[in-house]
């Protein structure tokens, strides 16, 4: 059995009219949410927070970014903004990479997120940098959201 909610359910309008609030009269017309992210933030207590803003320069894109030392504790910090619409289950995928050989892929659920004028930060969970002779080198990664 399929079952299809009306388009226009009284209590989803007013769901979304408490969630985007005055921001309805910014739409535009537009319905379909979108996703900016502004930078990716790694905090240790190594090193405090580096914070490389998104899009990476071209000319950086082969440069190492940061260093973590072997075994530390680290999490990844995420800016980004909500425009037009909510996100409903907006998630995230990392994979890593050494030497072209996929090592690490995550991925997990952000949440849901209404457009506001202020972007979101969200820390991701605290994960551990590889440790021992085998794990030193440069890795690459690639975060899609």
């Amino acid at each position: 059995m399929l079952f299809c909610a009306p388009q226009e359910d009284e209590s989803l309008r007013r769901w979304k009219e408490k969630l985007l609030g005055c921001l309805e009269s910014d739409l535009n017309g537009q319905m379909d949410p979108e996703v900016k992210f502004h930078s990716i933030g790694i905090i240790s207590d190594d090193h405090g927070e580096v914070v490389t803003p998104l899009p990476v320069d071209e000319n950086k894109k082969d440069n190492v970014l940061f260093t973590l030392k072997e075994g530390c504790h680290y999490h990844l910090k995420l800016k980004f903004s909500v425009l037009h619409n909510i996100v409903s289950g907006l998630a995230y995928s990392n994979t890593v990479w050494k030497g072209g050989i996929q090592v690490d892929q995550t991925r997990g659920m952000l949440g849901t997120f209404a457009p506001q004028k202020e972007p979101y930060e969200h820390a991701l969970k605290e994960d551990v940098a590889p440790s021992g002779a085998l794990a030193r080198g440069v890795y690459s990664a690639k975060l899609k959201g």
